[in-house]
């Protein structure tokens, strides 16, 4: 159905010549209404997203000009409208479609684009490109809240996502990172569940706003998320921290670990819960997007710890602190930070939903160089996310343009079909064929020397245990890095957080994971929410984590039975626990 079409003859014979004439190669050069269809224009993304309305004729889907966008055709003037109207169906059932699924978390974000230069090498280190002093590759960054839903407020207090997608010349690098240089959890299977406790009661449809019983209900059982927590309700930080433990490889193969950060070169500016409560829910998006169209661009300096295997081991032999647990830092005095680079935000998106909405995050998304190391949460995410990627936007997400690598090789896989096909790969061979073959890089990692070592054994059921180390950096926070203003405003957010929890004997465990961080932190929070709490955790079983501070020997999750075939270890370099290594509490 062709609708009422405007006149569209290109000049002289009697209207019935084709209004945009070709070149010979494909190329439009005209039309009857004097809009010149640019080469490439219709399909060309970057002069789409270039393009003002004034150079841009309305159509519908199929590029059928229209009059008008709100006529309809009915039987009469007063009559049923007709199915044969294209083009409100075709505007009504696309405007039917316009949403895609939110991201389970992290579902409330912002995000700009920008670019990366290295200033510093790290070559010597590592063989990735990027790394290179003098390279430059171009970024698209998104900040988000983790737990609320799209509408939320930018300044709930809740992590702050700090996801980067460095398109470098040998693919995209994706951090899929937060504002915190911890996590609430060790143990990939707990995520889920977490998560589920910053969503709306399945009963009540509140959030924790109103009703935060589930969130310290799965705090309080699970104490090694404490340090998270501290730094959660304490003073906020708007640096990005990669936050898991990865590998930088050599090119002669060695290599170290390393962890990521992106440290503010704006300072940090803190919102108190009042300040918070008065800020618009967009504040976090008018904010960066008012900062770089005034010429503010906002920066981050790139710097990296780095540790040997060998000074892994020491590290947790001496000090206790396990480079592959998520709940853990690394001290910066003993692996000190390393500047790489520079990032700087200096160019909004045009269209939020092509270019921030859809933008997906990969942490298994790692050039030459880079490699995961086994710490269990991100050897989880390296699955769920493009796994999530493919389930909200579909199997063909990283060709969008937001997505889509830049780099300076034309790529080519096996990788065929699906929805929203655009790029797939013309008649070449959708095999590894000897007729048509394609082309191959050498290996430039050797993964057997890079993760081979260490890892034969049996399989083993796994579950972290907590023990006296876990709150080792929490109480060094509340003693040394809290001020006394911090420490105030600390037990004030906490104590109106727990205000509205409904079980008081979630509040009383809460309190004694804090007495094993400091006495007077506990002591603080009774007198705050008037909740007498337990003298520790020696006397308390946990559903969800073992307990190996418990009288008597490790008190096993849930009172499992099997503990005999249990190994109470929380899996640190160099690890050889076996079942029945420690002694377990009779229960």
């Amino acid at each position: 159905m062709s609708g009422n079409s405007p006149n569209l003859t290109s000049g002289g014979g009697e209207g019935r010549t084709c209004p945009v004439n070709h070149n010979g190669n494909g190329n439009s050069n005209g039309n009857g209404n004097g809009i010149v269809a640019e080469e490439g224009y219709t399909n060309n993304y970057k002069a789409d997203r270039q393009a003002p309305s004034q150079d841009c004729l309305y159509t519908t889907s199929n590029g059928v000009p229209m009059p008008h966008p709100y006529e309809v055709q009915r039987v009469g003037p007063n009559g049923p409208l007709l199915l044969q109207d294209f083009h409100l169906i075709d505007l009504l059932s696309h405007f039917d479609r316009e949403r895609i699924p939110e991201r389970v978390v992290h579902a409330k974000g912002s995000g700009a684009h920008g670019k990366f230069v290295c200033t510093d090498d790290l070559n010597d280190l590592c063989l990735a490109a990027m790394f290179k002093k003098g390279t430059e590759c171009p970024v698209t960054v998104r900040f988000s809240t983790v737990g609320g839903e799209t509408g939320t407020s930018d300044s709930a207090r809740d992590p702050r996502g700090f996801s980067v997608k460095f398109k470098t010349p040998e693919g995209n690098f994706d951090w899929v990172a937060n504002n915190t240089p911890v996590f609430f959890l060790r143990d990939p299977a707990k995520f889920p569940h977490f998560i589920h406790t910053q969503k709306r009661d399945p009963e009540t449809h509140l959030t924790g706003a109103d009703d935060s019983t589930n969130f310290w209900d799965y705090l309080s059982q699970n104490p090694e998320s404490v340090h998270q927590v501290m730094i959660l309700m304490g003073d906020r930080h708007l640096h990005g921290y990669y936050g898991h433990t990865l590998k930088l490889v050599n090119k002669d193969g060695s290599w170290v670990y390393a962890q990521f950060h992106l440290l503010s070169d704006q300072g940090i500016k803190t919102l108190t819960n009042e300040e918070a409560a008065k800020k618009s829910p967009d504040y976090g998006q008018a904010d960066l997007f008012n900062a770089i169209k005034r010429g503010e661009f906002p920066s981050w300096t790139l710097k990296v710890q780095t540790m040997t295997p060998k000074e892994a081991e020491k590290l947790w032999e001496e000090q206790k602190i396990n480079v592959f647990d998520l709940t853990h830092t690394w001290p910066q005095k003993q692996f000190p930070l390393r500047k790489i680079g520079v990032l700087t935000l200096d160019t909004n998106a045009k269209n939020y939903f092509a270019e921030i909405e859809q933008v997906a995050f990969n942490p298994s998304h790692m050039p030459p160089g880079i490699e995961p190391s086994a710490d269990p949460v991100l050897q989880s995410r390296l699955f769920s996310y493009p796994d999530a990627h493919r389930h909200r936007i579909g199997a063909n997400y990283q060709q969008l343009p937001v997505n889509a690598p830049v780099c300076p090789y034309k790529m080519g896989n096996f990788q065929r079909d699906g929805q929203m096909a655009f790029f797939n790969q013309g008649s070449r061979s959708n095999y590894l064929s000897s007729i048509d073959p394609i082309q191959f890089r050498e290996r430039s990692v050797n993964l057997n020397d890079v993760h081979g070592g260490g890892f034969l054994s049996n399989a083993c059921t796994f579950l972290s245990t907590i023990y006296p180390e876990d709150f080792n950096q929490p109480r060094v926070l509340w003693e040394k890095v809290f001020d006394d203003a911090a420490r105030d405003r600390f037990i004030e957010t906490v104590s109106t957080h727990m205000s509205t929890c409904r079980e008081p004997e979630i509040i009383k465990r809460q309190i004694g994971i804090f007495r094993e961080v400091s006495d007077d932190l506990a002591t603080r929070l009774e007198k705050a929410t008037g909740i007498k709490g337990y003298d520790g955790i020696s006397n308390l079983l946990f559903n969800g984590s073992h307990n190996g501070m418990y009288k008597g020997g490790v008190a096993p999750a849930n009172k499992m039975k099997d503990a005999d075939s249990m190994v109470f270890s929380n899996g640190v370099p160099g690890d050889k626990s076996q079942p029945g290594d420690r002694p377990v509490a009779k229960l």
